[in-house]
Protein backbone atom coordinates (compact mmCIF):
# COMPACT_ATOMS: atom_id res chain seq x y z
CA UNK A 1 0.00 0.00 0.00
CA UNK A 2 1.43 3.40 -0.97
CA UNK A 3 1.80 6.19 1.57
CA UNK A 4 -0.87 8.27 -0.18
CA UNK A 5 -3.44 5.47 -0.12
CA UNK A 6 -2.62 4.69 3.51
CA UNK A 7 -3.17 8.27 4.56
CA UNK A 8 -6.30 8.44 2.44
CA UNK A 9 -7.74 5.53 4.43
CA UNK A 10 -6.82 7.22 7.68
CA UNK A 11 -8.66 10.32 6.49
CA UNK A 12 -11.67 8.20 5.56
CA UNK A 13 -11.75 6.68 9.03
CA UNK A 14 -11.43 10.13 10.53
CA UNK A 15 -14.29 11.47 8.42
CA UNK A 16 -16.59 8.61 9.37
CA UNK A 17 -16.90 10.27 12.74
CA UNK A 18 -18.75 13.14 11.02
CA UNK A 19 -21.82 10.95 11.55
CA UNK A 20 -21.71 12.06 15.17
CA UNK A 21 -22.93 15.44 13.87
CA UNK A 22 -20.68 17.34 16.20
CA UNK A 23 -22.33 16.31 19.44
CA UNK A 24 -20.29 17.37 22.48
CA UNK A 25 -18.56 14.00 22.73
CA UNK A 26 -18.18 13.61 18.98
CA UNK A 27 -16.73 17.05 18.41
CA UNK A 28 -14.25 16.64 21.19
CA UNK A 29 -13.23 13.28 19.77
CA UNK A 30 -12.63 14.99 16.45
CA UNK A 31 -10.70 17.78 18.18
CA UNK A 32 -8.41 15.31 19.91
CA UNK A 33 -7.92 13.36 16.70
CA UNK A 34 -7.26 16.53 14.73
CA UNK A 35 -4.47 17.49 17.11
CA UNK A 36 -2.61 14.23 16.64
CA UNK A 37 0.53 14.45 14.47
CA UNK A 38 -0.45 11.41 12.43
CA UNK A 39 -3.59 13.14 11.18
CA UNK A 40 -1.75 16.36 10.37
CA UNK A 41 0.96 14.44 8.57
CA UNK A 42 -1.71 12.65 6.55
CA UNK A 43 -3.19 15.97 5.43
CA UNK A 44 0.28 17.19 4.56
CA UNK A 45 0.98 14.16 2.41
CA UNK A 46 -2.37 14.52 0.70
CA UNK A 47 -1.54 18.15 -0.04
CA UNK A 48 1.63 17.09 -1.78
CA UNK A 49 -0.03 14.28 -3.74
CA UNK A 50 -0.86 14.33 -7.39
CA UNK A 51 -3.65 16.59 -8.69
CA UNK A 52 -5.62 13.57 -9.85
CA UNK A 53 -5.69 12.15 -6.32
CA UNK A 54 -6.87 15.52 -5.04
CA UNK A 55 -9.78 15.53 -7.46
CA UNK A 56 -10.81 11.99 -6.55
CA UNK A 57 -10.94 12.88 -2.85
CA UNK A 58 -12.09 16.50 -3.02
CA UNK A 59 -15.42 15.88 -1.30
CA UNK A 60 -13.72 13.98 1.51
CA UNK A 61 -11.14 16.69 2.05
CA UNK A 62 -13.94 19.27 2.18
CA UNK A 63 -15.63 17.30 4.92
CA UNK A 64 -12.35 17.10 6.82
CA UNK A 65 -11.84 20.84 6.59
CA UNK A 66 -15.41 21.52 7.67
CA UNK A 67 -15.06 19.14 10.60
CA UNK A 68 -11.75 20.65 11.66
CA UNK A 69 -13.12 24.20 11.36
CA UNK A 70 -16.22 23.42 13.39
CA UNK A 71 -14.33 21.59 16.10
CA UNK A 72 -11.56 24.16 16.23
CA UNK A 73 -14.15 26.85 16.84
CA UNK A 74 -15.88 24.81 19.53
CA UNK A 75 -12.60 23.87 21.21
CA UNK A 76 -11.53 27.49 21.22
CA UNK A 77 -14.81 28.37 22.92
CA UNK A 78 -13.73 26.25 25.87
CA UNK A 79 -15.87 23.12 25.35
CA UNK A 80 -14.32 20.31 27.41
CA UNK A 81 -14.84 16.64 27.95
CA UNK A 82 -17.51 15.61 30.42
CA UNK A 83 -16.61 14.73 33.99
CA UNK A 84 -17.39 11.20 35.19
CA UNK A 85 -18.12 9.77 38.65
CA UNK A 86 -18.52 6.07 39.45
CA UNK A 87 -20.02 5.19 42.84
CA UNK A 88 -19.52 1.50 43.62
CA UNK A 89 -21.08 -0.04 46.72
CA UNK A 90 -20.11 -3.40 48.22
CA UNK A 91 -22.60 -6.31 48.27
CA UNK A 92 -25.69 -4.21 47.43
CA UNK A 93 -28.48 -6.33 45.98
CA UNK A 94 -31.38 -5.13 43.90
CA UNK A 95 -33.62 -8.24 44.02
CA UNK A 96 -34.04 -8.31 47.82
CA UNK A 97 -34.93 -4.63 48.24
CA UNK A 98 -31.39 -3.31 48.49
CA UNK A 99 -32.30 -0.01 46.82
CA UNK A 100 -35.25 0.68 49.14
CA UNK A 101 -33.24 2.88 51.56
CA UNK A 102 -31.78 4.89 48.67
CA UNK A 103 -34.55 7.48 48.27
CA UNK A 104 -32.22 10.39 47.51
CA UNK A 105 -30.12 8.33 45.12
CA UNK A 106 -33.15 7.16 43.17
CA UNK A 107 -34.42 10.74 42.90
CA UNK A 108 -31.13 12.49 42.16
CA UNK A 109 -29.62 9.90 39.78
CA UNK A 110 -32.36 7.49 38.65
CA UNK A 111 -35.16 10.04 38.18
CA UNK A 112 -32.69 12.49 36.66
CA UNK A 113 -31.49 9.89 34.18
CA UNK A 114 -31.82 6.17 33.53
CA UNK A 115 -32.39 3.09 35.67
CA UNK A 116 -31.32 -0.21 34.09
CA UNK A 117 -33.67 -3.02 35.09
CA UNK A 118 -31.40 -5.76 33.71
CA UNK A 119 -27.91 -5.00 35.01
CA UNK A 120 -25.70 -7.95 35.96
CA UNK A 121 -22.29 -8.71 37.37
CA UNK A 122 -20.02 -11.01 35.39
CA UNK A 123 -19.20 -12.84 38.64
CA UNK A 124 -20.81 -12.62 42.11
CA UNK A 125 -17.76 -12.02 44.31
CA UNK A 126 -15.96 -8.82 45.29
CA UNK A 127 -12.40 -9.06 43.97
CA UNK A 128 -13.06 -10.73 40.60
CA UNK A 129 -16.06 -8.46 40.03
CA UNK A 130 -14.11 -5.27 40.80
CA UNK A 131 -11.32 -6.56 38.57
CA UNK A 132 -13.89 -6.94 35.78
CA UNK A 133 -15.04 -3.35 36.29
CA UNK A 134 -11.48 -2.00 36.12
CA UNK A 135 -10.36 -4.06 33.13
CA UNK A 136 -13.62 -4.44 31.20
CA UNK A 137 -12.91 -8.17 31.01
CA UNK A 138 -14.58 -11.40 32.01
CA UNK A 139 -12.81 -13.28 34.84
CA UNK A 140 -11.45 -15.91 32.44
CA UNK A 141 -9.46 -13.10 30.80
CA UNK A 142 -8.31 -11.02 33.77
CA UNK A 143 -7.65 -14.28 35.72
CA UNK A 144 -8.79 -13.06 39.15
CA UNK A 145 -10.58 -16.13 40.50
CA UNK A 146 -11.45 -15.22 44.08
CA UNK A 147 -10.61 -12.94 47.02
CA UNK A 148 -7.20 -14.46 47.83
CA UNK A 149 -3.68 -13.63 46.69
CA UNK A 150 -3.39 -17.16 45.32
CA UNK A 151 -6.60 -16.44 43.43
CA UNK A 152 -4.82 -13.44 41.81
CA UNK A 153 -6.62 -10.78 43.86
CA UNK A 154 -4.34 -7.73 43.75
CA UNK A 155 -1.37 -10.04 43.23
CA UNK A 156 1.92 -8.93 41.72
CA UNK A 157 0.86 -10.65 38.49
CA UNK A 158 -2.36 -8.60 38.44
CA UNK A 159 -0.38 -5.43 39.07
CA UNK A 160 1.97 -6.20 36.22
CA UNK A 161 -0.42 -7.61 33.63
CA UNK A 162 -3.81 -5.98 34.27
CA UNK A 163 -3.50 -2.67 36.13
CA UNK A 164 -1.52 -0.90 33.36
CA UNK A 165 -4.45 -1.51 31.02
CA UNK A 166 -7.31 -0.59 33.38
CA UNK A 167 -9.61 2.15 32.16
CA UNK A 168 -8.31 4.91 34.53
CA UNK A 169 -4.96 4.73 32.69
CA UNK A 170 -6.70 5.76 29.47
CA UNK A 171 -8.48 8.63 31.23
CA UNK A 172 -5.27 9.85 32.81
CA UNK A 173 -3.60 9.96 29.39
CA UNK A 174 -6.47 12.19 28.24
CA UNK A 175 -5.54 14.56 31.08
CA UNK A 176 -8.48 13.61 33.24
CA UNK A 177 -7.80 14.42 36.88
CA UNK A 178 -8.44 11.15 38.68
CA UNK A 179 -9.44 10.36 42.28
CA UNK A 180 -9.98 7.03 44.04
CA UNK A 181 -11.54 6.67 47.48
CA UNK A 182 -12.54 3.59 49.50
CA UNK A 183 -12.29 -0.15 48.98
CA UNK A 184 -10.18 -1.27 46.02
CA UNK A 185 -9.45 -5.01 45.92
CA UNK A 186 -9.70 -7.34 48.93
CA UNK A 187 -5.97 -8.04 49.18
CA UNK A 188 -4.82 -4.53 48.34
CA UNK A 189 -2.14 -3.20 50.72
CA UNK A 190 -1.12 -6.58 52.09
CA UNK A 191 2.57 -7.43 52.26
CA UNK A 192 2.28 -9.98 49.45
CA UNK A 193 0.57 -7.36 47.28
CA UNK A 194 3.28 -4.73 47.60
CA UNK A 195 1.95 -2.99 50.72
CA UNK A 196 0.47 0.49 50.90
CA UNK A 197 3.28 1.94 48.78
CA UNK A 198 1.78 0.41 45.65
CA UNK A 199 -0.42 2.94 43.84
CA UNK A 200 -1.96 1.59 40.61
CA UNK A 201 -1.22 3.61 37.48
CA UNK A 202 -3.78 6.15 36.30
CA UNK A 203 -4.62 7.74 39.65
CA UNK A 204 -3.65 11.29 40.64
CA UNK A 205 -5.23 11.07 44.09
CA UNK A 206 -5.27 7.68 45.79
CA UNK A 207 -7.13 7.07 49.09
CA UNK A 208 -7.58 3.29 49.10
CA UNK A 209 -8.63 0.98 51.91
CA UNK A 210 -6.15 -1.70 52.90
CA UNK A 211 -7.94 -5.04 52.79
CA UNK A 212 -11.65 -5.76 52.94
CA UNK A 213 -14.52 -3.48 53.90
CA UNK A 214 -14.51 -1.86 57.33
CA UNK A 215 -16.17 1.20 58.82
CA UNK A 216 -13.74 1.91 61.69
CA UNK A 217 -10.22 0.87 62.72
CA UNK A 218 -8.75 0.53 59.26
CA UNK A 219 -5.71 1.65 57.29
CA UNK A 220 -5.66 3.70 54.10
CA UNK A 221 -3.00 4.12 51.49
CA UNK A 222 -2.99 7.86 50.84
CA UNK A 223 -0.93 8.33 47.71
CA UNK A 224 1.28 5.45 48.80
CA UNK A 225 1.66 6.39 52.45
CA UNK A 226 0.05 4.61 55.40
CA UNK A 227 -2.74 6.45 57.23
CA UNK A 228 -4.33 4.71 60.23
CA UNK A 229 -7.86 5.42 61.45
CA UNK A 230 -9.63 4.62 64.71
CA UNK A 231 -13.23 4.58 65.88
CA UNK A 232 -14.14 8.27 66.09
CA UNK A 233 -17.26 8.82 64.01
CA UNK A 234 -16.46 12.41 63.05
CA UNK A 235 -12.98 11.58 61.80
CA UNK A 236 -13.00 7.91 60.87
CA UNK A 237 -16.35 6.61 59.60
CA UNK A 238 -15.22 5.39 56.20
CA UNK A 239 -18.28 6.24 54.10
CA UNK A 240 -18.18 9.84 55.32
CA UNK A 241 -14.40 10.00 54.96
CA UNK A 242 -14.62 8.97 51.30
CA UNK A 243 -17.21 11.69 50.75
CA UNK A 244 -15.14 14.37 52.48
CA UNK A 245 -12.02 13.45 50.55
CA UNK A 246 -13.93 13.62 47.28
CA UNK A 247 -15.36 17.05 48.13
CA UNK A 248 -11.84 18.27 48.91
CA UNK A 249 -10.65 16.92 45.57
CA UNK A 250 -13.39 18.87 43.78
CA UNK A 251 -12.36 22.05 45.55
CA UNK A 252 -8.67 21.62 44.70
CA UNK A 253 -8.98 20.36 41.12
CA UNK A 254 -8.00 22.40 38.09
CA UNK A 255 -11.06 23.73 36.25
CA UNK A 256 -9.15 23.47 32.96
CA UNK A 257 -9.37 19.68 32.74
CA UNK A 258 -12.16 17.15 33.28
CA UNK A 259 -12.16 14.83 36.28
CA UNK A 260 -12.98 11.22 37.04
CA UNK A 261 -13.79 10.02 40.56
CA UNK A 262 -14.36 6.45 41.73
CA UNK A 263 -15.98 6.32 45.17
CA UNK A 264 -16.19 2.91 46.85
CA UNK A 265 -17.83 3.02 50.31
CA UNK A 266 -17.91 -0.18 52.39
CA UNK A 267 -21.71 -0.31 52.64
CA UNK A 268 -23.58 -2.59 52.88
CA UNK A 269 -20.82 -5.16 53.40
CA UNK A 270 -20.31 -6.77 56.82
CA UNK A 271 -19.66 -5.88 59.63
CA UNK A 272 -22.69 -3.65 58.88
CA UNK A 273 -21.70 -0.81 61.20
CA UNK A 274 -24.18 2.03 60.76
CA UNK A 275 -23.47 5.68 61.52
CA UNK A 276 -24.68 6.63 65.03
CA UNK A 277 -27.69 8.56 63.74
CA UNK A 278 -28.95 5.55 61.79
CA UNK A 279 -28.47 2.70 64.25
CA UNK A 280 -32.15 2.62 65.21
CA UNK A 281 -33.49 2.92 61.65
CA UNK A 282 -35.67 0.18 60.15
CA UNK A 283 -36.20 -1.40 63.57
CA UNK A 284 -39.24 -3.36 62.34
CA UNK A 285 -37.76 -4.45 59.00
CA UNK A 286 -37.17 -8.13 58.24
CA UNK A 287 -35.83 -9.91 55.19
CA UNK A 288 -38.52 -10.57 52.54
CA UNK A 289 -40.30 -13.88 53.01
CA UNK A 290 -41.46 -14.36 49.42
CA UNK A 291 -39.98 -16.11 46.38
CA UNK A 292 -37.27 -18.62 47.27
CA UNK A 293 -36.94 -17.58 50.92
CA UNK A 294 -36.54 -20.66 53.16
CA UNK A 295 -37.20 -22.98 50.23
CA UNK A 296 -35.31 -26.26 49.71
CA UNK A 297 -32.78 -26.52 46.89
CA UNK A 298 -33.92 -30.02 46.04
CA UNK A 299 -33.03 -30.12 42.32
CA UNK A 300 -29.95 -27.89 42.50
CA UNK A 301 -26.22 -28.30 42.85
CA UNK A 302 -25.25 -30.23 45.99
CA UNK A 303 -24.17 -27.06 47.83
CA UNK A 304 -27.77 -25.84 47.65
CA UNK A 305 -29.00 -29.17 48.99
CA UNK A 306 -26.91 -29.12 52.21
CA UNK A 307 -28.71 -26.41 54.28
CA UNK A 308 -31.32 -27.57 56.76
CA UNK A 309 -34.85 -26.82 55.60
CA UNK A 310 -36.78 -25.21 57.07
CA UNK A 311 -34.08 -22.98 58.56
CA UNK A 312 -33.73 -22.97 62.34
CA UNK A 313 -34.92 -19.86 64.15
CA UNK A 314 -31.34 -18.93 65.00
CA UNK A 315 -30.47 -18.62 61.30
CA UNK A 316 -33.57 -16.55 60.58
CA UNK A 317 -32.83 -14.18 63.46
CA UNK A 318 -29.25 -13.85 62.24
CA UNK A 319 -30.20 -13.01 58.65
CA UNK A 320 -32.97 -10.60 59.71
CA UNK A 321 -30.47 -8.70 61.81
CA UNK A 322 -28.00 -8.62 58.92
CA UNK A 323 -30.69 -7.43 56.52
CA UNK A 324 -31.73 -4.57 58.80
CA UNK A 325 -28.17 -3.45 59.52
CA UNK A 326 -27.27 -3.52 55.84
CA UNK A 327 -30.05 -1.02 55.16
CA UNK A 328 -28.85 1.17 58.02
CA UNK A 329 -25.35 1.45 56.54
CA UNK A 330 -26.80 2.44 53.17
CA UNK A 331 -28.38 5.60 54.57
CA UNK A 332 -24.91 7.15 54.81
CA UNK A 333 -24.31 6.30 51.15
CA UNK A 334 -27.60 7.97 50.30
CA UNK A 335 -26.36 11.07 52.12
CA UNK A 336 -23.08 10.84 50.20
CA UNK A 337 -24.91 10.99 46.87
CA UNK A 338 -26.94 14.01 47.95
CA UNK A 339 -23.95 15.99 49.20
CA UNK A 340 -21.86 15.11 46.17
CA UNK A 341 -24.55 16.30 43.77
CA UNK A 342 -25.07 19.48 45.78
CA UNK A 343 -21.34 20.15 45.53
CA UNK A 344 -21.32 19.58 41.77
CA UNK A 345 -24.22 21.97 41.44
CA UNK A 346 -22.50 24.65 43.54
CA UNK A 347 -19.33 24.53 41.39
CA UNK A 348 -21.43 24.48 38.20
CA UNK A 349 -20.25 21.06 37.06
CA UNK A 350 -23.43 19.03 37.57
CA UNK A 351 -24.76 19.45 34.04
CA UNK A 352 -21.43 18.35 32.56
CA UNK A 353 -20.97 15.26 34.75
CA UNK A 354 -22.00 11.65 34.21
CA UNK A 355 -22.74 9.89 37.51
CA UNK A 356 -22.92 6.09 37.66
CA UNK A 357 -24.29 4.28 40.72
CA UNK A 358 -23.88 0.52 40.97
CA UNK A 359 -22.63 -2.41 43.10
CA UNK A 360 -20.07 -5.16 42.57
CA UNK A 361 -22.71 -7.92 42.89
CA UNK A 362 -25.95 -8.83 44.62
CA UNK A 363 -26.66 -10.66 47.87
CA UNK A 364 -29.02 -13.14 49.49
CA UNK A 365 -30.66 -13.41 52.91
CA UNK A 366 -32.41 -16.73 53.32
CA UNK A 367 -32.97 -17.69 49.69
CA UNK A 368 -32.94 -21.48 49.28
CA UNK A 369 -32.18 -21.63 53.02
CA UNK A 370 -28.76 -20.01 52.59
CA UNK A 371 -28.59 -17.47 55.44
CA UNK A 372 -26.35 -14.68 54.03
CA UNK A 373 -23.75 -14.30 51.31
CA UNK A 374 -23.29 -14.05 47.53
CA UNK A 375 -21.35 -16.43 45.16
CA UNK A 376 -24.37 -18.22 43.70
CA UNK A 377 -25.66 -18.22 40.13
CA UNK A 378 -29.18 -17.04 40.96
CA UNK A 379 -30.75 -13.68 40.20
CA UNK A 380 -30.45 -12.36 43.74
CA UNK A 381 -26.64 -12.68 43.58
CA UNK A 382 -25.95 -11.68 39.96
CA UNK A 383 -28.33 -8.76 39.46
CA UNK A 384 -27.03 -5.33 40.46
CA UNK A 385 -28.43 -1.81 40.70
CA UNK A 386 -27.36 0.55 37.90
CA UNK A 387 -28.47 4.19 37.71
CA UNK A 388 -26.88 6.83 35.47
CA UNK A 389 -27.42 10.53 34.85
CA UNK A 390 -25.48 12.89 32.61
CA UNK A 391 -25.39 15.01 29.44
CA UNK A 392 -27.65 13.69 26.69
CA UNK A 393 -29.51 11.26 28.98
CA UNK A 394 -33.21 11.98 29.21
CA UNK A 395 -34.70 11.81 32.73
CA UNK A 396 -37.05 9.20 34.18
CA UNK A 397 -36.00 6.36 31.87
CA UNK A 398 -36.18 2.70 32.77
CA UNK A 399 -34.31 0.59 30.23
CA UNK A 400 -34.50 -3.18 29.81
CA UNK A 401 -31.31 -3.46 27.76
CA UNK A 402 -29.07 -6.10 29.36
CA UNK A 403 -25.81 -4.58 30.61
CA UNK A 404 -22.86 -6.08 32.50
CA UNK A 405 -20.34 -4.59 34.87
CA UNK A 406 -17.65 -5.32 32.24
CA UNK A 407 -19.44 -2.66 30.16
CA UNK A 408 -18.79 0.14 32.63
CA UNK A 409 -15.20 0.71 31.52
CA UNK A 410 -16.08 0.80 27.82
CA UNK A 411 -18.97 3.18 28.48
CA UNK A 412 -16.77 5.51 30.50
CA UNK A 413 -14.09 5.47 27.79
CA UNK A 414 -16.75 6.10 25.16
CA UNK A 415 -17.88 9.19 27.06
CA UNK A 416 -14.26 10.34 27.22
CA UNK A 417 -13.95 10.11 23.44
CA UNK A 418 -11.59 7.11 23.30
CA UNK A 419 -11.61 5.11 20.06
CA UNK A 420 -13.02 1.87 21.44
CA UNK A 421 -11.64 -0.21 18.58
CA UNK A 422 -8.18 0.40 20.07
CA UNK A 423 -9.16 -0.93 23.51
CA UNK A 424 -8.71 -4.61 24.37
CA UNK A 425 -11.77 -5.23 26.52
CA UNK A 426 -14.63 -7.75 26.49
CA UNK A 427 -17.41 -5.30 27.36
CA UNK A 428 -19.29 -2.88 25.17
CA UNK A 429 -20.46 0.68 25.66
CA UNK A 430 -24.07 1.13 26.74
CA UNK A 431 -23.98 4.85 25.95
CA UNK A 432 -26.13 4.14 22.84
CA UNK A 433 -28.86 2.64 25.02
CA UNK A 434 -29.10 5.50 27.50
CA UNK A 435 -28.29 8.37 25.10
CA UNK A 436 -29.26 7.34 21.54
CA UNK A 437 -28.71 10.88 20.26
CA UNK A 438 -25.00 10.54 20.98
CA UNK A 439 -24.27 7.05 19.67
CA UNK A 440 -25.65 4.21 17.61
CA UNK A 441 -25.21 0.72 19.00
CA UNK A 442 -26.63 -2.74 19.49
CA UNK A 443 -27.68 -4.80 22.49
CA UNK A 444 -25.96 -8.08 23.31
CA UNK A 445 -28.30 -11.08 22.80
CA UNK A 446 -26.81 -13.11 25.67
CA UNK A 447 -23.88 -13.05 28.08
CA UNK A 448 -21.72 -15.03 30.46
CA UNK A 449 -21.74 -15.38 34.24
CA UNK A 450 -18.82 -17.34 35.69
CA UNK A 451 -17.48 -18.16 39.11
CA UNK A 452 -14.61 -20.19 40.59
CA UNK A 453 -15.45 -21.66 43.98
CA UNK A 454 -13.31 -21.35 47.10
CA UNK A 455 -12.81 -23.94 49.80
CA UNK A 456 -10.59 -24.83 52.73
CA UNK A 457 -8.22 -27.76 52.45
CA UNK A 458 -8.98 -28.79 56.05
CA UNK A 459 -12.25 -29.35 57.86
CA UNK A 460 -14.04 -26.41 59.45
CA UNK A 461 -13.86 -27.12 63.22
CA UNK A 462 -17.47 -25.99 63.62
CA UNK A 463 -18.65 -28.25 60.76
CA UNK A 464 -16.57 -31.46 60.91
CA UNK A 465 -19.34 -33.57 59.41
CA UNK A 466 -19.05 -31.74 56.09
CA UNK A 467 -15.37 -32.52 55.58
CA UNK A 468 -12.77 -30.40 53.74
CA UNK A 469 -13.27 -28.37 50.59
CA UNK A 470 -15.93 -25.98 51.88
CA UNK A 471 -15.87 -22.34 52.98
CA UNK A 472 -18.02 -19.57 54.48
CA UNK A 473 -19.77 -21.95 56.90
CA UNK A 474 -22.08 -19.80 59.07
CA UNK A 475 -24.37 -19.76 60.91
CA UNK A 476 -25.62 -23.16 62.03
CA UNK A 477 -23.01 -24.90 59.90
CA UNK A 478 -24.47 -23.86 56.56
CA UNK A 479 -21.67 -23.51 54.00
CA UNK A 480 -21.98 -20.92 51.25
CA UNK A 481 -19.06 -21.99 49.06
CA UNK A 482 -16.90 -24.95 48.02
CA UNK A 483 -14.10 -25.80 45.59
CA UNK A 484 -16.57 -27.36 43.19
CA UNK A 485 -19.03 -24.50 43.41
CA UNK A 486 -17.43 -23.58 40.10
CA UNK A 487 -19.80 -22.80 37.27
CA UNK A 488 -20.39 -20.93 34.04
CA UNK A 489 -23.79 -19.74 32.82
CA UNK A 490 -25.36 -18.32 29.69
CA UNK A 491 -28.04 -15.77 30.49
CA UNK A 492 -30.34 -14.63 27.70
CA UNK A 493 -33.15 -12.08 27.76
CA UNK A 494 -33.88 -11.04 24.20
CA UNK A 495 -35.56 -14.08 22.61
CA UNK A 496 -36.20 -16.12 25.74
CA UNK A 497 -35.72 -15.37 29.42
CA UNK A 498 -33.44 -18.32 30.15
CA UNK A 499 -30.43 -19.29 32.21
CA UNK A 500 -28.25 -22.31 31.42
CA UNK A 501 -25.43 -23.27 33.83
CA UNK A 502 -22.79 -25.98 33.89
CA UNK A 503 -20.75 -26.93 36.97
CA UNK A 504 -17.13 -28.07 36.90
CA UNK A 505 -17.57 -31.03 39.24
CA UNK A 506 -17.60 -34.80 39.05
CA UNK A 507 -21.34 -34.77 38.33
CA UNK A 508 -21.09 -32.28 35.42
CA UNK A 509 -24.21 -30.85 37.00
CA UNK A 510 -26.46 -28.64 34.85
CA UNK A 511 -29.14 -26.17 35.92
CA UNK A 512 -31.64 -24.57 33.55
CA UNK A 513 -34.33 -22.01 34.39
CA UNK A 514 -37.14 -20.35 32.49
CA UNK A 515 -37.39 -17.06 34.31
CA UNK A 516 -40.58 -16.01 32.55
CA UNK A 517 -42.60 -18.84 34.09
CA UNK A 518 -40.33 -19.29 37.12
CA UNK A 519 -38.84 -15.91 38.12
CA UNK A 520 -37.57 -17.22 41.46
CA UNK A 521 -35.74 -20.18 39.87
CA UNK A 522 -37.53 -22.73 42.00
CA UNK A 523 -37.49 -25.53 39.41
CA UNK A 524 -34.48 -26.82 37.48
CA UNK A 525 -36.00 -27.83 34.13
CA UNK A 526 -32.91 -29.47 32.61
CA UNK A 527 -34.76 -32.79 32.27
CA UNK A 528 -37.84 -31.18 30.70
CA UNK A 529 -36.43 -28.77 28.15
CA UNK A 530 -35.95 -29.59 24.46
CA UNK A 531 -32.52 -31.24 23.98
CA UNK A 532 -31.99 -29.06 20.89
CA UNK A 533 -32.20 -25.96 23.06
CA UNK A 534 -29.75 -27.46 25.55
CA UNK A 535 -27.31 -28.03 22.71
CA UNK A 536 -27.66 -24.43 21.51
CA UNK A 537 -27.06 -23.07 25.00
CA UNK A 538 -24.11 -25.41 25.51
CA UNK A 539 -22.48 -24.20 22.28
CA UNK A 540 -23.00 -20.58 23.27
CA UNK A 541 -21.43 -21.29 26.64
CA UNK A 542 -18.39 -22.95 25.06
CA UNK A 543 -17.82 -19.90 22.86
CA UNK A 544 -18.28 -17.42 25.69
CA UNK A 545 -15.96 -19.27 28.05
CA UNK A 546 -13.11 -18.87 25.54
CA UNK A 547 -14.04 -15.46 24.13
CA UNK A 548 -11.82 -12.42 24.27
CA UNK A 549 -12.40 -8.85 23.14
CA UNK A 550 -14.64 -8.53 20.11
CA UNK A 551 -15.54 -12.23 20.11
CA UNK A 552 -17.26 -11.69 23.50
CA UNK A 553 -19.55 -9.11 21.90
CA UNK A 554 -20.34 -10.99 18.70
CA UNK A 555 -21.11 -14.54 19.74
CA UNK A 556 -23.77 -16.05 17.48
Amino acid sequence: MTHSVSHFLKLSQFISSCALQFSTIGCLTLCSQASRPRVRSGVGLMASARVGQWRSSARIVSCVLAALLTCTLRCSEGVKLSNIILILTDDQDVEMGGMTPMKKTKELIGDAGVTFSNAFTATPLCCPSRSSILTGKYPHNHLVRNNSISGNCSSTAWQKEAEPFAFPVYLNKLRYQTFYGGKYLNQYGSKDAGGVAHVPPGWDQWHALVGNSKYYNYTLSVNGKEEKHGDNYEKDYLTDLVLNQSLHFLEERSPNHPFFMMLCPPSPHSPWTAAPQYQQSFSDVKAPRDGSFNMPGKDKHWLLRQPANPMPNSSIEYLDNAYRRRWQTLLSVDDMVEQLINKLDSIKELNNTYIFYTSDHGYHTGQFSLPIDKRQLYEFDIRIPLLVRGPGIKPKQTLQSPVLNIDLSMTILDIAGVNLSTVNMDGQSFLPQMAPSLRNGTERPFFLIEYTGEGNSSEDPSCPKLGPGLAECFPDCVCEDAFNNTYACVRTLKDANLQYCEFADNESFVEVYNLTSDPHQLENIVKKVDPALLQIMNQRLIKLESCTGDSCRNVK
